[in-house]
């Protein structure tokens, strides 16, 4: 048995919870001592700032085929089921709980325990059991650490069980493969088997929280990233994957809440995490100096490759996946805000990265609109040489997060919407995609622009503007903005051939039309009446 000082080892709880022996018991580990012994039993190596360095093996990311929800009484008439909700019979996750801890029980196992929630009201405490150092690691960086006089008493509301050499038997365990991750909220359990990658427990506590928070606590749970300024004002942006979510909220001027997961109270946005869980693909001091820097001793670094000869990273490798990732504490981050809790936001951002080039730079939206917007959750991603496909591909993902959200998306829009109203909020549409023409014709937003609107915006340089209206999508676009080309703020104006860009503009509100079909029935009217005209 190993323990970080003299805290009790929660065995007994771990035979209660139903494993058959709890022996070989380290709980609570430091990093440094998480990191040694990963390197000890040859689960990673050091690169040259100190950093751990691991390969998740099979899976370099999530799998959403494999995510299941227990249906039950509880969950049977409140969760939305549909390609990333689908059920999971209670008899078959009492057995697979059970032949998860028998397979365990005879193993090293490695247990933290931690929160959810900077918001003290509203926290909730995890006990994760790993059957490794590295994804223990994961934990401690991920989630957010109690002091030690917190532990002495620490009965958890949820528990993670996390074992990767797990594998299910299809055919007998209801699952579609041999790698899971099973949620049920009856039991507030989390199960994951068959896969090593990390972020299926962080994503894991964020759909359930995703679940819980605005069912039992009026919590809007949101998949963004939020920053504060100065005077207190809080700035939430949301974005899906490569929009900039995370580099337009990494602000010098401003102090970082959190880079993903956040709740929305009557009067704060606090972070659900303690730490960030950053993209590595391209990374470089200049661009990203904050996420640059956080490699060192305590990080983890999952799935990269070494510059040859070197224990040097070549961040530019997919070797093993463009999925590269780095998790690290918030306090690896300079400006990082503690707690890690923000006012009722003033500007919300709404970040997508439209690679047709029909959506204006920079938009500001009506509460209907912006329910609307948020319930379609657009972007138009590049396939670049994957499978040789070189045309933009669009990409709706409700509420910027559908994998994540058990509840249907109208009821996460119409919370949004009253927050809005209540509190008089601006939202805006920020385009960092293409202008002049879409992708291989036009050429991307300079970021340089995009962080002068956002500046612009929050700074409220954008009050007393005049605006137009969108012809097509409807959001207002303003006529200038301090340090930004007024010739680009119209998108229709960079293109040189007029009729290809209305052209591009409804089939692209077509596509808006068509993805919105499945939500109709559960939207209200002043959702409805904001979408495109098409």
């Amino acid at each position: 048995m190993s323990v970080s000082s003299m805290l009790a080892v929660p065995k007994t709880a771990l035979i209660e919870l139903g494993f058959s022996n709890a022996n070989n018991i380290h709980y609570q580990l430091s990093p440094e001592s998480l990191t040694e012994q990963a390197v000890q039993r040859g689960d990673g190596v050091l690169n040259d700032t100190g950093a751990l360095l691991i390969n998740t093996g099979k899976f370099t990311g999530r799998s959403p085929k494999d995510k299941f929800t227990v249906k039950d009484a509880l969950t049977e008439n409140t969760v939305h089921w549909n390609d990333f909700n689908i059920p999971f019979e209670e008899k078959n996750f009492f057995q697979l709980k059970e032949k998860m801890l028998a397979h365990m029980s005879d193993k090293e196992l490695w247990v933290r325990d931690c929160y959810a929630c900077a918001e003290e009201s509203y926290r909730l405490k995890l006990r994760v059991i790993n059957e490794n150092p590295w994804s223990n690691l994961f934990c401690y960086n991920m989630f957010i650490r109690p002091e030690e006089k917190d532990l002495e008493n620490f009965t958890p509301n949820w528990h993670i069980i996390q074992a990767p050499s797990f594998k299910a038997d299809p055919a007998v365990d209801g699952t579609r493969a041999e790698n899971f991750a099973v949620i049920s909220f009856t039991h507030k359990t989390i199960l994951i088997g068959g896969t090593g990658y990390t972020g299926e427990m962080k994503k894991g506590i964020f759909t359930m929280l995703n679940f819980v928070l605005p069912t039992k606590a009026n919590v809007l749970s949101m998949h963004c990233s939020a920053n504060m300024g100065e005077d207190g004002d809080t700035a939430v942006f949301f974005g899906l994957s490569g929009t900039g979510k995370t580099t337009l909220s990494a602000d010098p001027n401003r102090k970082l809440i959190g880079d993903d997961e956040h709740g929305w109270t009557e009067n704060s946005v606090f972070n659900f995490e303690g730490g960030c869980y950053a993209k590595c693909i391209d990374l470089s001091a200049e661009k990203e100096p904050e996420i640059y820097n956080a490699i060192k001793p305590g990080a983890l670094v999952e799935n990269v490759t070494f510059i040859e000869g070197t224990n040097k990273i070549d961040f530019a490798s997919k070797k093993i996946t463009e999925n590269t990732r780095v998790s690290y504490p918030l306090t690896f981050i300079s400006n990082a805000l503690e707690p890690s809790i923000g006012k009722t936001p003033k500007n919300l951002f709404f970040l997508t990265c439209d690679a047709y080039g029909v959506l204006p730079p920079i938009s500001k939206l009506t509460a209907g609109q912006a329910m609307y917007q948020f319930i379609s959750g657009y972007t138009a991603k590049v396939a670049g040489t994957e499978a040789g496909v070189t045309e933009p591909k669009s990409t709706f993902s409700a509420c910027f997060g559908a994998p994540f959200l058990p509840l249907h998306p109208a009821q996460y829009a119409e919370m949004l919407g009253k927050k809005m109203n209540d509190h008089n909020v601006n939202v805006w549409m920020i385009n960092t995609g293409w202008s002049g023409g879409a992708y291989g014709v036009g050429s991307r937003m300079k970021l340089g622009f995009t962080r002068a609107m956002i500046t612009a915006a929050l700074e409220g340089k954008l009050d007393n503007v005049s605006y137009e209206a969108h012809p097509v999508f409807g959001m207002l676009m303003p006529t200038e903005c301090p340090n930004v080309p007024t010739e680009i703020l119209n998108p229709r104006n960079t293109w040189a051939d007029k009729n290809a860009y209305d052209a591009m503009a409804k089939n692209l509100a077509g596509q808006f039309v068509k993805n919105f079909e499945k939500y109709a029935s559960g939207a209200n009217e002043e959702i409805l009446a904001a979408a495109p005209k098409v």
